[in-house]
């Protein structure tokens, strides 16, 4: 992939073994980008957190960066580019993938406790909104443009019951997407969105685990909801973190310099926008 030698990526929310963070700061620095990678907290139980993502990083020949923070706290959040520009002196490509867990927002709006609700878009909305601009200003300072790539969700783009809260996180980083790709277009700095459909990935399990029937085991409700989706995936498989890291590769590089604005539905051709 050309233009990703050299460069130096931000990859929030990538501490998950198995998620889609994860394969994206991967899959740059296989193209030769240094990479920082951001986790809200130390690993936890099971999961081996950003130690083990910044040894992979390295094992293909990249820099790697953990940096531990929160992404909708504003001082946090210029610590952590701070720390960016420290390290590499430079930022050219951000993906905003840090995400609020699956839990109590999974409910009917009935039953939608605001808290829940305000949890999922201050991570969601305003963790992009403070990393984006945090980006957008040290990419305007160099003058050379970069990239900044959103993970939103086909949710974003109709709604699901039960869903409500993290819908209208998806929606709105959508039209986060496009206003700020029309601000920093003239900088020379693109701003997409890709918006995955459902990922073979751990998350599925939280998910689960949040949406299961109380007759139900996670496990099983896990594997139905799978059943469910590959009935709708004309391509006939789930899509897996590779699928999401190689669409978010191309808009880093400089094949992509002509696309701003677009929210890309990878999905296997459930939706046909």
């Amino acid at each position: 992939m050309n233009g990703l030698s050299g460069k130096v990526a931000f990859v929030t929310g990538a501490a998950g073994a198995g998620g889609i963070g994860r394969a994206i700061a991967l899959r740059l620095a296989e193209g030769g980008a240094s990479v920082a990678v951001n986790d809200l907290r130390p690993a936890q139980a099971g999961r081996p957190g950003l130690p083990a993502a910044v040894a992979e990083i390295k094992a293909l020949g990249a820099r790697g960066l953990a940096i531990y923070g929160d992404v909708a706290d504003s001082a946090q959040v210029e610590r952590m580019f701070a720390r960016i520009i420290a390290q590499f002196g430079r930022l050219d490509i951000l993906v905003n993938n840090a995400g609020a867990p699956a839990g109590a927002d999974r409910v009917p709006v009935v039953e939608l406790h605001e808290d829940a609700f305000d949890l999922v878009q201050r991570v969601n909305v305003r963790g992009t909104f403070l990393c984006s601009r945090a980006a957008a200003r040290l990419m305007i300072d160099q003058t050379e443009g970069g990239r900044i790539i959103n993970i939103a969700s086909t949710a974003g783009k109709r709604g699901v019951a039960r869903y409500a809260a993290y819908c209208a996180s998806k929606f709105a980083i959508r039209g986060l997407t496009q206003s700020m790709a029309l601000e920093l277009a003239t900088q020379n700095i693109t701003v997409n969105a890709i918006c995955p459909g459902l990922i073979a990935s751990e998350r599925i399990d939280d998910m689960a685990a949040a949406l299961r029937p109380a007759d139900m085991s996670a496990a099983d409700y896990r594997q139905q909801m799978i059943d469910a989706a590959l009935q709708t995936i004309p391509l006939g498989r789930m899509a897996e973190p590779s699928d999401i890291a190689n669409v978010a590769a191309f808009l880093a590089s400089d094949e992509a310099s002509f696309i701003t604005g677009k929210s890309l539905s990878i999905d296997g051709g459930v939706s046909l926008d």
